[in-house]
C-alpha cells in the first residue's frame, strides 16, 4: 500500500494555477494514474469528507489515514478541537476504513513564529494523549506529526510530543524532511529521532531536496533513504509510506503534478519495497 498526502497535490496545483477542488473527480483520477493506491486527505468539515470519500470510492482510491488539524495548546480549545476531530474521523473511518489519524497541532501564529511557553506545551502533551485514548476507542490510530517550527529551541516542544505522551496511544508520523530542516538539513538529527522514537513510527512522510530546496520528484537528494530503511529495518518497523513530494519558491519547474507524481511513485515503490510488499 502506497499512500499521496494532498499537500504535495495542492502545490503543484497552484503551481500551475489549478484548484484542486474545482473538479474533484479529475483531481481524484489524476491521483489514480500517479501509481497511489491511497490519498492522506486534510479533512475539514463533514460536508467536504463525504463528498471526498464519494469520488474516491467512485475512482478506486482508499484512504487508509487522514490529516485533521487541532488546537491543543489552550484550554478553551482543547475539548472543541478534540470533538471536531472525532467527528471528522467517524466519517471518515465509516465511509473509507480509515485506521491511522495523523495530527499536527497547529503553531500559536501560521504566519511568524512565536513559540509555545511550557505551560501551553504541557496542556498540549496532555491534550494530545487524551485525543489518542479516545481515538482509541474508536479503532483508530493517532500519530503526532510535526513541522520545522517544533524542533526550534532544541525541539522541546518536539520532543515533548513524545517523551511525555502514553505510547500506547499516542504514535508518531515520521515526516522524514520536516526533521531534516527543522534540524538544519541535518542527516544526524534525522537518523537519532529514529534511534529515540522508532518503535513508535505508524507512519512515514517522504519528501526529498537538493541543497536544501524540495526537488519535483523523489530520488536520490539530500536525504538518503537507503540508509533510513536500513536503520527502520532494524528497528524492526513496517509503516504506511506516504509521499509528500511538494514544491517550493525556488523548486525546478520542469513538469506537471501528474508527471512528477508519477516518477515518485513509481521511485517510492523502488526505495521502500520492503515496506510495501
Amino acid at each position: 500500500m502506497l499512500a499521496t498526502n494532498i499537500y504535495p497535490w495542492l502545490t503543484f496545483y497552484r503551481r500551475q494555477g489549478r484548484d484542486f477542488e474545482a473538479n474533484l473527480e479529475s483531481s481524484i483520477k489524476e491521483i489514480k494514474q500517479s501509481g497511489a493506491d491511497s490519498l492522506e486527505p486534510i479533512l475539514s468539515t463533514p460536508e467536504k469528507t463525504n463528498q471526498l470519500a464519494d469520488v474516491l470510492i467512485d475512482k478506486g482510491v482508499s484512504m487508509v489515514s487522514a490529516y485533521v488539524n487541532s488546537k491543543l495548546h489552550e484550554k478553551a480549545d482543547v475539548q472543541e478541537s478534540i470533538d471536531t476531530v472525532l467527528k471528522l474521523t467517524r466519517i471518515a473511518q465509516d465511509r473509507m476504513g480509515t485506521k491511522i489519524i495523523v495530527t499536527n497541532p497547529i503553531p500559536i501564529h501560521w504566519d511568524e513564529p512565536e513559540n509555545k511557553n511550557d505551560d501551553q506545551i504541557k496542556l498540549q502533551g496532555d491534550s494530545l494523549t487524551n485525543l489518542g485514548e479516545a481515538l482509541s476507542r474508536e479503532g483508530l490510530t493517532l500519530a503526532y506529526h510535526n513541522h520545522d517550527s517544533e524542533l526550534r529551541l532544541a525541539g522541546r516542544e518536539f520532543h515533548h510530543m513524545l517523551a511525555s505522551t502514553d505510547p500506547q496511544y499516542v504514535k508518531f508520523c515520521l515526516d522524514s524532511h520536516w526533521i531534516f530542516r527543522g534540524s538544519g538539513d541535518s542527516n544526524v538529527a534525522l537518523y537519532n529521532v529514529i534511534k529515540l522514537y522508532g518503535d513508535r513510527i505508524v507512519e512515514l512522510h517522504v519528501r526529498q531536496s537538493k541543497k536544501g530546496i524540495w526537488t519535483e520528484t523523489l530520488g536520490d537528494g539530500d536525504i538518503d533513504y537507503s540508509f533510513l530503511m536500513k536503520v527502520t529495518h532494524e528497528i524492526g518497523i513496517r509503516p504506511l509510506v506516504t509521499v509528500e513530494q511538494a514544491v517550493e519558491e525556488n523548486s525546478p519547474n520542469t513538469m506537471d503534478s501528474l508527471a512528477a507524481h508519477k516518477i515518485s511513485h513509481a521511485n517510492a515503490r523502488d526505495i521502500f519495497a520492503s515496506f510495501l510488499s
